[in-house]
Parts: structure tokens; C-alpha cells; sequence
């Protein structure tokens, strides 16, 4: 019988890094670094001020001078003239270059001006080098800055900036159709039918995708009928990466997924999985080695496969580890377990032996309202009975 272990494995044998693109800078956050990247200079690239003050030669301060006459006025980004006569200081601004001549810089709260004279305050008691971020000491030139396969963030960013890269090598996000099945289902702003119902694991495995920063997505709707199924995915097929279909995938008269991928040359990899709820699970690949994935339709089942399955396996695409379950106490009395995994819906608890997860039972796998507020899910091996406050594997919706 096919195990949740198994299911993972057989994803992950297939799924592997897509192609390196180049993007912006701007539009960079999110995306993961194809190459790494080194340092272009020294790390500060000079002898930087690092605080408001006064530039001076430590050696006047060892021979007792406590003013000093300012020669000049120097900010950052000017450019600095030599510190030449004894006695004198620079007034200067925090990432200003040092000048040379210099080597210490006193912080103007230590400092009182008079005419062009600088007074330290007796209570001051700087140190040869201090106040000076000094040449090479965060990173010498051509030492290692971010590696390939870094989720670049705010200060990702800020590095790539600063070495100078302005086109980032990242690795490209892969291209996503989510499509929903069921002559059954009208969309969100229609009134149903007596028989009909609103289109909605669409709208929340999109919702999934994008909170994950997934933004290359499309959305269509197909009818239970195999001919036009077929001929609404094939096109589809030769413009994405990953195909996430929502019911159709059972063993009823109208379940034509399994039928119409084969018809499109996808191979199966495995149909069904001893776990509830989403057993009727479904996955395989093409001979381009693109993804489909047919998640059962009832919503609970849909909303967990795709958590269990479909997002470790976008993270393989985008040569990231998947996210590992978080192991966490399971508060509440015993559970009677089936003979198969199961997931149950869980929320977040604080208590005297700090964060535990309480049980949501739903009514059933269609029965997504309960979800409401959950946190996710903990999966739960097949044994007998439960142990109370078991420690057991937590997935984040």
C-alpha cells in the first residue's frame, strides 16, 4: 500500500531545479539566487567614520592636547584631504572616508565647539582606532557574500546592491495552472442552483501559492466531459511547469483526470494513498518532466494535499529544501485511529508547557468551514490509539 513517505519520495525522484533567468533588483525579493555571489571590494571598501566627531592624530591626544583647531568641515561622500598639522582635527560625518594623517575619531556628544576650536570634554576616553569602521574588516574582496539557492530578502537584496550586481541570476519560478473540475461548480459571484455549488479549492490554492510568493499563475474551470478536457489541457500543457487539477480523480463515471492525462502523455506515477482524507490523490509527469498533481475535490482533502504534497515539491523546483513539519503536543483525549494516516485539522494552543496544538475534528472531507481560523494540520501514523499530548508532526497552512 502506498504510504504518505512513499508519496513524498516518488514527488521528489521526479521534481528537480528549473532554469536560471535574470531579473531586477526591485523584483528580486522572494526569488532564489542561482549563483553565488562574492565581494567586488573590501567590506567597508575604506577606513570609514563611523560616528559624528572629530578626525585627530591619537598621538596629540597621548601628548596631552585636549583642543584641537578644526582645519575643515568634511561629510560623507566628499572627498578627503590629508590631516597635516599637529593639533588639528577634522570636523567630520559618520561615513566620511578617514583622512589621511588621521587615525581616531572622538563623537561630537564628547565634543564642545567655540569659535574654531574643539574641546573634549575631560570625562572622554578615546582609543587609537576608535570610531573607525576600518578597510576589509566585514569582508575582504573576493570572499563569498550569498551562495546559490538563497531566498533573497530585504538584506539579500542590500548585499547583491552593494556588490554591484543590478541583473540577478535567479532560478526561475515555475509557470502554474490550477485548474478546477465539475459541472457542478459555479463561480463565487453566481447564484447556485438547487444542485450547484460555488467554485472555491481553486480560489484557496491560489491564496496558498501567493502567500508563498508563486505569481506566474493561471486559473480555468473544466466541465466532467474526457474529449473536452483533453482539448482545453494540451494547449495548457506546453506553457507550464506545474499542473494542479481539483477533483475528477476517484472512480466514478464522471472522474475523467486520470483518463485525459494519459491521453496527454502523462505518466503515472502513483493514484491513491493511504491516507484520509485524500486518498484518491494522483500524480505524475510528463516526458518535459512537468508536474500534475490531482487533488481529490472535497475542499479539506484538496487544501491538505496540497500542503502535504504539491508545496515541498514547488520548493524543489526552485532548488529549496521542502519546509519540514514542525513536531508539537497534541492536547485532548485519545483518538481511535483508522489503519491509515490521518490528517486532522489543528489549532494553536497556549498553555502552562507553552505552544500545543489542539484538535479541530471536521464533519467529513467537504466540510471546509470548519478549517476557520485552524492553523493546519498534524498527521497522525495509523496505530490503535493516541497517547495523550503525543508529540506529532504540524504543517502550517
Amino acid at each position: 500500500m502506498f504510504q504518505p513517505r512513499d508519496a513524498q519520495q516518488s514527488i521528489a525522484a521526479v521534481a528537480g531545479p528549473l532554469a536560471d533567468e535574470i531579473t531586477s533588483l526591485n523584483t528580486a525579493v522572494g526569488r532564489v539566487l542561482a549563483t553565488s555571489v562574492h565581494a567586488d571590494s573590501d567590506h567597508p571598501p575604506f577606513n570609514r567614520v563611523a560616528m559624528d566627531g572629530i578626525a585627530i592624530r591619537f598621538s596629540d591626544w597621548q601628548a596631552g592636547l585636549r583642543d584641537f583647531r578644526v582645519s575643515r568641515v568634511q561629510g560623507a561622500g566628499a572627498e578627503p584631504e590629508p590631516l597635516t598639522t599637529s593639533g588639528d582635527c577634522i570636523e567630520i560625518m559618520t561615513g566620511a572616508m578617514l583622512p589621511d594623517g588621521a587615525d581616531t575619531v572622538i563623537p561630537v556628544e564628547q565634543i564642545s565647539f567655540e569659535a574654531n576650536v574643539a574641546h573634549v570634554m575631560e570625562s572622554a576616553t578615546p582609543k587609537l582606532g576608535g570610531n573607525v569602521h576600518h578597510q576589509g574588516h566585514d569582508r575582504r574582496r573576493g570572499s563569498l557574500l550569498l551562495t546559490r539557492g538563497t531566498r533573497l530578502r530585504a538584506p539579500e537584496i542590500a548585499i547583491l546592491a552593494s556588490a554591484g550586481v543590478t541583473g540577478v541570476p535567479v532560478i526561475r519560478q515555475p509557470r502554474i495552472a490550477v485548474v478546477s473540475t465539475g459541472d457542478e461548480l459555479v463561480e463565487p459571484h453566481l447564484e447556485p442552483k438547487p444542485w450547484q455549488v460555488r467554485r472555491s479549492n481553486a480560489y484557496g490554492i491560489i491564496a496558498a501559492l501567493s502567500a508563498r510568493g508563486y505569481r506566474d499563475i493561471c486559473d480555468i474551470h473544466l466541465p466532467d466531459d474526457l474529449p473536452a478536457m483533453i482539448s482545453q489541457l494540451a494547449p495548457l500543457m506546453d506553457q507550464i511547469d506545474v499542473l494542479i487539477l481539483s477533483g475528477g480523480v476517484s472512480a466514478g463515471r464522471f472522474d475523467h483526470v486520470p483518463n485525459a492525462l494519459a491521453a496527454l502523455g502523462v505518466t503515472c506515477h502513483f493514484h491513491k494513498v493511504e491516507q484520509r482524507p485524500g486518498r484518491p490523490l494522483w500524480f505524475g509527469a510528463d516526458q518535459n518532466r512537468r508536474l500534475v498533481f490531482g487533488l481529490p475535490g472535497n475542499p479539506v482533502s484538496t487544501l491538505i494535499c496540497l500542503t502535504r504534497y504539491v508545496l515541498p515539491a514547488l520548493a524543489l523546483l526552485e532548488d529549496q529544501s521542502p519546509e519540514v513539519a514542525t513536531h508539537l503536543h497534541l492536547q485532548g483525549p485519545d483518538l481511535a485511529l483508522p489503519t491509515m494516516t490521518l490528517f486532522m485539522p489543528v489549532t494553536r494552543v497556549d498553555s502552562a508547557e507553552g505552544l500545543t496544538l489542539a484538535a479541530r475534528p471536521t464533519q467529513g472531507s467537504g466540510d471546509f468551514t470548519a478549517l476557520a481560523e485552524t492553523a493546519g494540520f498534524v498527521e497522525l501514523a495509523p496505530v490503535a490509539t493516541r497517547s495523550q499530548h503525543r508529540l506529532v508532526p504540524f504543517y502550517h497552512w
